[in-house]
């Protein structure tokens, strides 16, 4: 797979799965949880408490691995790898923008006081299990 498909694959995977697992730290051990994800390009976010564990997980620190797109099917189901970096997104209109009514169990609304989003910069998104084809790691730079 060459450069271009790798992240053509890895856009197209990223747009099409809102669940998958996002690893943190947790007292010097790995932590996964299903996590939904809504993007904007290669960038994700994650919708949480401010209350939750995670959130002081990523405080002490802020890196994280997710897997987004495996469909349960067996080999040869592509998915992505992305290692990454977790910052807080708390600016008004990117809730506004990132709402969806589904959150509506645990939150009041997008303007609801405990609602934080978990911006993922991307450092290494690898395309994986590709028919069975090596992982195709994305090229990433500033104009992803």
């Amino acid at each position: 797979m060459n450069m271009q498909e790798a992240k053509d694959t890895a856009l197209k995977i990223i747009n099409e799965s809102r669940v998958g697992t996002m690893a943190t730290m947790e007292n010097n051990k790995p932590h996964t949880r299903y996590m939904t994800f809504f993007n904007d390009g290669f960038t994700l976010y994650t919708p949480t408490s401010r209350k939750t564990q995670k959130v002081d997980e990523v405080d002490a620190n802020p890196y994280t691995h997710i897997l987004l797109g495996y469909e349960g099917e067996g080999y040869g189901d592509e998915y992505v790898a992305i290692e990454g970096v977790v910052t807080k997104a708390d600016d008004e209109s990117l809730k506004e923008r990132m709402w969806h009514e589904q959150m509506s169990m645990y939150f009041d609304g997008p303007d609801d006081p405990d609602l934080l989003l978990l911006k993922v910069e991307p450092t290494e998104i690898l395309v994986m299990n590709k028919k069975g084809q090596e992982p195709a790691q994305v090229e990433l730079n500033s104009g992803s």
